[in-house]
């Protein structure tokens, strides 16, 4: 080995300065393209500059992106070839020094600019990045003029193939993309099931129709006026409800909505003569709703209406069911069970660690009570999907498996499903 000139300390230091700008580069894309979006907007809007800087600089990715591989680029290479210059300075011009050269710069780019700050910027990268951004901003501004031409070549490219990276071509909208990441979050422990429920609830208020939420029109307690007024009256206050249908000659003909307080103020002003209380003229006009309104619609329409209560009808105008607004705020924040409730909500826990559910317990509702993700894209009930996958109404005994889960046939009532047990297996 040749006497060491020492000239050749400054290339050295060059190189270390260029890998040092290399980590730089390295630690400021990982922390950028990982930061939150939404904290920096919070931070931004509690007045921190360099959460500021941060959302102009990820405000556009491509430019930022590309103005930090330009930049990485530039010094790796510089770097590799003043390593290349010194080695041929110290061991002469041979496929040896060459070979030491790029080894040597392997290592180091690989450790000191790429793993290791990429490795420190991952773990707190909104820190990084507010850290980074006063110097990244004026990076990508002097870049500016090359990364432009860059992506301009890049989309002509992509056009070639038919591909399209513009901002309207996202995959996911953002309700999909929270949804993911409070999926996330639970499955990770840092949301609990409630919080997670809660904000799904939410989200999904405009994918759920109220036919699938809706009390089926078999089990609505309806009122006939053309009873006697003692036993109508009798009825209506022995009911759990506040707010009854009123039909006439079939429970399809509804003609009102009798309210209890105002049956009670009809009776306090009647002082208890339940003959004098015209019941067609109190009750109030049914609000009618389509079976295909979602419940974000619904809610609005609640909201504009100052109603509490819908009936459901389908495309014929027959009646369906029935949707009031604590339905849809169950959605949310799950069951608001009063004093009139029943404390079973049709799921039994066994001790076998199997559930004994009656056929009509919604598959949302099922799913949300046990943290279950059992499909609810072609049936409503947990009797819909047994028969939608036998193809077939099953008999009482008869017993299937899919989704993870056995289903066995309890009871059934004519051609309805009314009872199973299903059992997770393990």
């Amino acid at each position: 080995m040749p006497n060491i000139d020492p000239a050749i300390f400054l290339p050295i230091g060059t190189i270390v300065f260029l890998l040092f700008l290399s980590a730089f580069f390295s630690g400021s894309e990982t922390a950028l393209t990982a930061t939150s979006k939404a904290r920096m907007h919070k931070l931004e809007s509690d007045g921190n500059l360099n959460a500021r800087r941060v959302n102009l600089l990820i405000k556009n990715r491509e430019r930022l992106i590309g103005a930090i591989l330009l930049g990485n680029n530039l010094v790796n290479i510089l770097a590799s070839v003043i390593a290349a210059s010194v080695f041929n300075q110290l061991f002469g011009a041979s496929l040896i020094a060459t070979g030491l050269a790029t080894a040597t710069m392997t290592v180091l780019v690989l450790v000191f600019a790429e793993v290791t700050p990429k490795t420190a910027a991952i773990t707190r990268p909104d820190t990084v990045a507010m850290l980074v951004a006063p110097v990244m901003r004026w990076v990508v501004y002097i870049l500016a003029p090359v990364t432009w031409l860059v992506q301009m070549f890049v989309r002509g490219v992509f056009h070639i193939f038919g591909l399209d990276i513009s901002k309207d071509s996202a995959v996911f909208s953002a309700e999909e993309e929270l949804r993911g990441a409070i999926d996330l979050h639970h499955y990770e422990g840092r949301v609990d099931k409630e919080s997670r429920d809660l904000i799904r609830g939410a989200l999904d208020l405009n994918e759920i129709r109220t036919e699938e939420i809706m009390i089926h029109r078999k089990s609505i307690e309806m009122l006939d006026i053309d009873m006697a007024k003692d036993a109508l009256i009798r009825q209506a206050l022995k009911s759990a409800h506040t707010r009854l249908p009123l039909y006439r000659e079939n429970p399809d003909n509804i003609i009102g909505i009798l309210h209890a307080k105002d049956l009670l103020r009809a009776l306090w002003d009647a002082e208890g003569n339940a003959d004098a209380i015209n019941f067609e003229a109190l009750a109030r006009e049914p609000y009618f709703a389509p079976e295909t309104t979602t419940l974000q619609e619904q809610l609005d329409a609640f909201k504009v209406k100052q109603e509490h209560f819908a009936l459901i009808v389908d495309e014929y105008g027959a009646l369906m069911g029935l949707v009031t607004l604590e339905d849809i705020l169950e959605e949310i924040v799950g069951e608001i069970e009063d004093e009139y409730d029943s404390p079973v909500q049709g799921v039994r826990p066994q001790g076998d660690g199997s559930l004994t559910v009656d056929g009509d317990v919604t598959l949302r509702d099922l799913n949300r009570a046990m943290d279950w993700n059992l499909p609810d894209e072609e049936a409503v009930t947990v009797a819909g999907l047994v028969i939608h996958e036998a193809q077939s109404i099953p008999d009482v005994g008869q017993t299937f498996s899919f989704y993870g889960f056995r289903f066995k046939i309890l009871r059934r009532r004519r051609n309805q499903i009314t009872a199973l047990k299903i059992t997770p297996i393990t």
